[in-house]
């Protein structure tokens, strides 16, 4: 098995190019819109683990690379404004100059006839429109795929060893949602197996805990 570990939301940089239309709201780039918040340390803490492993820093709401080309939040309010160029531009340089590397390595290791495990690093609000997200952490897989049954039956037994944080499946966003792991179990109906690792952001924000939960989760990734 080959394991690849991805983060499509690990910053919220906005290329100097398209700076103008962020001027007026820098302070939406850094708020949980902006970015997945900590994730990227969790990333950089567990990556050596994989294969593969690439993450991106270019802000959501520049463009989202966890939504399909042809999703209606492709582009963010902020950047639907631009011109058809400037979106193409930003579609090939940040948005299929990443998703291909990643796509690419990964047919490599199913050519080599290896199975791959992708595991794609994203963080959620606590709070949001009012509701508070009543986990610490979650998986997000396809019920109906059997590897993916039998990798989150292994990290749910593994992690409950580890760590006594509350953990929910397909939650609080469905595995089965338009994301990047859905457009790649497309491509590689067989041997891949695709799952978002959800932690609540409130977690990443404690410090000595945060640091506990990244060992448990590097300790649980060593051990798949």
């Amino acid at each position: 098995m080959k394991l690849v570990i991805t983060c499509e939301h690990g910053g919220n940089k906005i290329p100097s190019a398209y700076a103008f239309a962020f001027k007026e709201h820098t302070d939406i780039l850094k708020s949980h819109r902006g970015w997945d918040l900590g994730i990227l340390d969790v990333f950089d803490f567990v990556k050596e683990e994989a294969n593969f492993y690439k993450a991106s820093r270019i802000s959501r709401l520049l463009i989202e690379n966890n939504r399909s080309l042809h999703h209606k939040d492709l582009f963010s309010p902020y950047t639907k404004i631009l011109s058809k160029l400037q979106k193409k531009h930003i579609i090939d340089q940040h948005y299929l100059s990443y998703r291909m590397e990643v796509e690419q390595e990964i047919k490599k290791f199913l050519d080599q006839g290896e199975k791959v495990l992708h595991l794609s690093l994203h963080s959620f609000t606590p709070q949001l429109n009012g509701e508070i997200r009543t986990t610490d952490l979650s998986f997000l897989y396809n019920p109906k795929r059997d590897e993916e049954k039998f990798w989150i039956l292994k990290m749910r037994k593994s992690w409950k060893i580890l760590s006594n944080l509350k953990l929910r499946l397909n939650y609080p966003y469905l595995g089965t949602a338009d994301g990047f792991t859905t457009y790649l179990r497309k491509q590689f109906p067989e041997r891949y197996s695709g799952i978002e690792i959800e932690l609540n952001q409130s977690l990443l924000k404690q410090g000595q805990f945060s640091l506990l939960l990244k060992q448990n989760l590097k300790t649980m990734i060593q051990q798949l």
